[in-house]
């Protein structure tokens, strides 16, 4: 599995949603699903599926899936 691959796994178990709903344009309060309980169980799930410690910098502003790369990138994971 690839770190895209990956990372909509992150995304569709944090969310409880199905895998093609996980797309770049996926944004935070876009779908219920995605609320303040839910953002935070995607960080813990993002950062022990990438073996990460976000700063609370990028935990706020993880604010979609295309975001969520860019912060990624940051700690060297390659998409």
């Amino acid at each position: 599995m690839n770190n895209s691959e990956k990372l909509r796994q992150t995304f569709a178990s944090a969310l409880s949603v199905d895998l093609d709903k996980v797309v770049d344009e996926l944004a935070y309060n876009t779908i219920d699903e995605w609320d303040s309980t839910a953002h935070m169980i995607l960080i813990s799930e993002l950062e022990n599926d990438f073996d990460v410690m976000l700063e609370t910098d990028e935990i706020i502003d993880l604010s979609s899936v295309a975001k969520a790369k860019e912060i990624l990138q940051k700690y060297n994971v390659t998409f």
